[in-house]
């Protein structure tokens, strides 16, 4: 029996994954003790698991344990990492290159920095959302501090070029951070291999809890330094004051474990379920466009518009679906998705985007039940539609790339 609804918004948020909850339960009331209490057993219980986690985070990024400080989530994680590095380093240069298609986590500290006098390169998307390493390359001045690129976008799941961009920062000798968010445990990270000098990740984006995330500082070649953000107490080698929340942190070691154990074959899986989802829409629909890259793009994303209806409609229809109209935290705006603007998607196409982002518990019975109740709703809609009849009546292309 189905279990309704189906989720299908996991890039908004997962489940924990009950061998995470398993890892973290000790830590609430059995091994309770402060990680910076070093004068007895609680502490050191509470310190070794502490240690056990960055090693395991560590291990899916291909960093080392010492480079993983924790925050509360992307979000600070990226404003350590931005506002961290344009403060350390301003004194002799203050421009920063980022994408127009960034999470607001980036681009609304990108705006706060602008308004105290640095400045800011939004780089524009193609249109199926990428900006290119020569893109970046052709940004870069002298003044230059930092380079800050998504690894995947959190909408459309389009993979920007990161390797390359990395290729690109080192040559030139500019700071590279990658808000790898919705990356981490869908696709294979290596902060090396990547040239990646800071990287966000988040807890609750891979079946670990909310409200934990962490940081990746580069230690050596070269050694990042990062402006204190948060005062009090010297945490996290003084890049993050405040009392450590173990039973998160244990969370998120444990869910990066399990993501660097399962990702070939659960990405695999992901993959061809989203396939079915896509396939089984627009075999049965006309009219339906894809958002994003086709081929390099995170393997549970698809981001989907729907001609003459609008998506508010196609949610309120499919009460048996949890999905999205775009991020989860701009979710409240009526304006079409900001990321879709930037890559050229008409503004009524926009306004009929719907994004399936599946997870670890999606099941073959839930994607075919999502595909009919899809289809059925977005056929009711047009019915009611007197721009879709005329569409039909003149076989109308708009110079629109219609999914096939």
């Amino acid at each position: 029996m189905l279990r309704l609804p189906i989720y299908l918004d996991n890039n908004a948020t997962t489940p924990v994954d009950p061998r995470v909850l398993e890892a973290m339960l000790p830590y609430f009331t059995e091994h309770f003790g402060n990680a910076a209490s070093r004068s007895h057993s609680y502490g050191w219980k509470a310190e070794e698991a502490v240690d056990t986690a960055r090693r395991q985070i560590a291990a899916l990024i291909g960093a080392t344990a010492k480079e993983i400080v924790f925050t509360s989530g992307a979000t600070e994680s990226d404003n350590l990492a931005v506002k961290g590095v344009a403060e350390m380093y301003h004194a002799n240069v203050n421009h920063i290159i980022t994408c127009a298609t960034e999470h607001k986590a980036v681009l609304d500290t990108c705006k706060s920095l602008e308004q105290r006098g640095w400045e800011v390169t939004y780089l524009p998307p193609d249109s199926h959302g990428c900006v290119s390493a020569k893109q970046v390359e052709d940004a870069i001045t002298d003044k230059t501090v930092l380079i800050t690129i998504m690894a995947a976008n959190n909408e459309t799941g389009t993979l920007h070029p990161i390797r390359e961009i990395g290729q690109v920062a080192k040559r030139r000798e500019v700071l590279f951070h990658t808000d790898a968010t919705q990356a981490a445990g869908k696709i294979p990270l290596n902060v090396e291999e990547l040239g990646v000098d800071l990287m966000s990740l988040s807890g609750h984006k891979m079946y670990g809890p909310k409200g934990v995330g962490a940081l990746y500082v580069r230690r050596r070649d070269p050694r990042v330094r990062l402006a204190i953000q948060m005062h009090g107490g010297g945490h996290e080698r003084n890049m993050r004051s405040g009392t450590l929340n173990v039973p998160g942190i244990v969370g998120l070691g444990k869910a990066c474990e399990l993501a660097a154990e399962e990702m070939s074959a659960e990405s695999a899986r992901l993959k061809d379920l989203r396939d079915q989802l896509e396939n089984g829409i627009c075999t049965r629909l006309n009219f339906v466009k894809r958002n994003g890259h086709p081929t390099r793009r995170l393997p549970n994303t698809s981001n989907l518009s729907f001609a003459y209806v609008e998506g508010e409609s196609i949610m309120l229809k499919v009460k048996d679906l949890a999905v999205s109209s775009g991020s989860a935290c701009t979710s409240a705006s009526l304006e079409p998705s900001f990321v879709l603007r930037a890559m050229g998607v008409p503004d009524d196409l926009g306004h009929s985007s719907i994004r399936f982002s599946l997870g670890r518990f999606t099941t073959k019975a839930e994607i075919d039940h999502a595909v009919e109740q899809i289809v059925a709703a977005i056929t009711d809609l047009r019915e009611m539609s007197p721009l879709y009849e005329l569409a039909q009546e003149s076989g109308e292309s708009r110079d629109i790339e219609w999914a096939k």
